[in-house]
C-alpha cells in the first residue's frame, strides 16, 4: 500500500477546512429536471420563469438576479428577486450591474454609428484614425475595424493591460490602449477567432477619437439616451450614485461574500459598463427591431444586419458577429431535436466578472429577447450560472430545465483549495525552519539531512512559483493578477504563497548554510 505523501495530506486538510469555514455547507442540488413546462399562455411561461429564477436563488445561494423578456419590439416581463446588498435592500430591474462582457454589444453599436457617420470604414486599418496604435508586432498595423469587432485581430486574452489598472480617470482608456504597444500578437490578423477584451478597448479609443468625444459622454448621448436606458452608465462612480448592486463571489465553493473587483475605467468599452436587466431590454428591442427604439433610431436595418453576422467560427457549432456569438437555438428542441441547421439562430453574450454575471441572448426569427443580470459570480465553476441562462431559453420555448453541468477543469474548480494547500505547505516550512535554524543542532551526522530538507523546502518554493507564474496564466490565457483580482478566494492565499516564496527563501537559506558552518 502506497503511503500518502505529506502535499497531499495538506490538501486534504485545506479540503476539509475550506469546508468549515463560516459554518458553511455546500449547496443542496437543484432537481431542474423534476418541474415541467408546458404552459398554456405566455402568462404561465413567465411564471415558469420566475419560479425558476426564486428555485436557483434559493438552491445557489445567489444574492440576487433580476430578467427582462423582448417579444416583437415590446418588454413583455421583467422580474427581480433576491437583495441588491447585504443590507437587504431588495434587487429590482431597475437595479444597474456591472455588466463584464456583454459591455461589448453597446460598443459595437457606438462604432456602427460612426460607421454611418462615414467617420469610420470597416475595412480600413486601426492605424488610419489612429496612427500611434501599435504592437509589438509589424503584423498590428494591417489590423482593421472590422477584425477587432470580430475578435480576429489576432490579439490576445492575455493582451489585458486595464485589468492591471485600478484608475477611474477619463484618460485611463487611452492610456490602457497604448500600453498595448508592449504585446505580442497570438496570431496572423484576419485568419482566426481569437478573444480578447482588447480588442473593444481599441474601439472604444476609435469612437473617441473620431466622434471627438470621450467615449462614455457619446455613449451616454448616442445609446443610453435614445434608448431610455436611465439606469445605465458608463463607470463604477455614477453607477454606484446609482445604487448599482453589490457584486458577490462565491467563495471556497460554499458561501458568497459581498466582493469588490476593480471596475477600471480602462475596460469600459469591453467590460466595465454598468446596467439593468429593464435598460438591456431596450436595447434588445432597438436590435430586433431594426435599430429603432420607439420614435428614436440608433442605427439603420442594414447596420444592424451587418452586426449580426457571423463572419468567424469559434468552432463547430459556434460564429462570432460584432459582440454577438452565434449558435443554433438548441434550448428551442425537444427530445427529437432536428438536424442543427434546422433550427433558428440564436444571438447572445454572457459577461463573467469576479462578482457579477449577466446574459443577452435575440432570436432575430421569433423576435425574442432576454436580458439576465445576477449580482454574483462563481468563477471557480461559471458553469452553474450559465446553466441559468440557456434553462431560461428552454423555458420560454416550452422545454423544461435541465440540471447544470459543471465542465470546468479540477484546477479551476478547486483552485481554492490547491492555493491553501500551498500557503499551508508553506507556512510549515516556515515553522520547520525557524525550529530547525533557532533550536536545532547540527551535527555531523544531521548535516547532510538538513541540506536535504533545505533541497525540499527550495523546490516547494520552485513550484510555487512555476504555478502561479507559468502553469496557471497559460492554463487560463490570462495574467496571474487578473486571477488573483478575479478568484478573490484564490487571491487571499496566493498572494502570501508568492509573498513567502520570493522573500523568505533566500534568507531562510543563506541564514541554514551560515549557521552550519559556524558550527563545524
Amino acid at each position: 500500500m502506497r503511503t500518502i505523501s505529506w502535499s497531499t495530506r495538506c490538501l486534504l486538510v485545506c479540503f476539509l477546512l475550506a469546508g468549515t469555514l463560516g459554518g458553511a455547507t455546500p449547496p443542496r442540488t437543484a432537481h431542474l429536471g423534476l418541474m415541467p413546462t408546458q404552459p398554456g399562455t405566455p402568462e404561465q411561461t413567465y411564471e415558469a420563469v420566475d419560479t425558476f429564477l426564486r428555485e436557483q436563488i434559493e438552491v445557489l445561494g445567489i444574492p440576487g438576479a433580476a430578467a427582462a423578456v423582448v417579444r416583437d419590439g415590446i418588454q413583455v416581463h421583467t422580474a427581480a428577486f433576491g437583495r441588491a446588498d447585504p443590507s437587504g435592500r431588495p434587487m429590482t430591474a431597475q437595479t444597474p450591474v456591472l455588466l463584464a462582457s456583454t459591455s461589448k454589444s453597446l460598443t459595437a453599436i457606438a462604432v456602427m454609428q460612426q460607421v454611418e457617420a462615414g467617420r469610420l470604414r470597416l475595412d480600413e486599418p486601426v492605424q488610419t484614425y489612429l496612427p500611434w496604435f501599435t504592437l509589438d508586432d509589424p503584423r498590428s498595423s494591417a489590423i482593421t475595424v472590422r477584425q477587432l469587432l470580430h475578435q480576429t485581430s489576432g490579439m490576445s486574452a492575455r493582451d489585458t493591460a486595464f485589468e492591471a489598472s485600478l484608475a477611474q480617470d477619463p484618460g485611463a482608456l487611452e492610456k490602457a490602449v497604448r500600453a498595448l504597444a508592449d504585446s505580442p500578437l497570438a496570431g496572423e490578423p484576419g485568419q482566426r477567432f481569437h478573444y480578447a477584451s482588447a480588442n473593444y478597448n481599441v474601439l472604444g479609443i476609435l469612437v473617441q477619437t473620431v466622434a471627438n468625444q470621450p467615449f462614455g459622454d457619446y455613449l451616454k448621448q448616442h445609446v443610453f439616451e435614445p434608448l431610455n436606458m436611465v439606469h445605465s452608465h458608463p463607470t463604477r462612480a455614477p453607477a454606484r450614485a446609482d445604487n448599482a448592486a453589490a457584486g458577490h463571489s462565491r467563495w471556497f465553493s460554499s458561501f458568497w461574500l459581498q466582493t469588490d473587483v476593480p471596475a477600471p475605467t480602462a475596460g469600459m468599452p469591453s467590460s466595465t459598463m454598468y446596467s439593468s436587466a429593464e435598460d438591456l431590454g431596450h436595447e434588445l428591442m432597438a436590435l430586433l427591431n431594426g435599430g429603432r427604439y420607439g420614435d428614436a433610431r440608433i442605427l439603420k436595418p442594414e447596420s444592424v444586419a451587418v452586426m449580426f453576422e457571423p463572419r468567424t467560427r469559434v468552432d463547430e457549432a459556434k460564429g462570432y458577429a460584432m459582440g454577438w456569438y452565434t449558435r443554433p437555438l438548441v434550448e428551442s428542441a425537444g427530445p427529437a431535436a432536428p438536424a442543427s441547421e434546422d433550427l433558428p439562430l440564436l444571438l447572445e453574450h454572457q459577461g463573467e466578472w469576479g462578482n457579477s454575471h449577466t446574459y443577452l441572448a435575440m432570436v432575430p426569427d421569433s423576435g425574442l429577447g432576454v436580458a439576465l443580470v445576477i449580482n454574483g459570480n462563481d468563477t471557480a465553476a461559471p458553469s452553474r450560472l450559465k446553466a441559468i441562462d440557456t434553462n431560461i431559453l428552454r423555458i420560454l420555448h416550452g422545454q423544461s430545465p435541465v440540471p447544470a453541468a459543471v465542465y470546468e477543469d479540477w484546477l479551476q474548480q478547486f483552485s481554492w483549495a490547491v492555493s491553501l494547500a500551498l500557503l499551508l505547505a508553506e507556512l510549515l516550512s516556515l515553522w520547520l525552519a525557524l525550529s530547525v535554524l533557532l533550536h536545532g543542532r547540527f551535527g555531523a551526522g544531521k548535516r547532510w539531512a538538513h541540506l536535504a530538507w533545505a533541497g525540499g523546502t527550495l523546490a516547494l518554493d520552485a513550484f510555487a512559483l512555476w504555478l502561479c507564474l507559468v502553469y496557471a496564466p497559460a492554463r487560463f490565457d490570462t495574467d496571474l493578477l487578473v486571477i488573483i483580482r478575479q478568484f478573490p478566494d484564490v487571491g487571499v492565499s496566493l498572494v502570501p504563497v508568492l509573498g513567502l516564496a520570493v522573500v523568505w527563501s533566500i534568507p531562510r537559506t543563506v541564514w541554514l548554510l551560515v549557521t552550519m558552518r559556524s558550527t563545524q
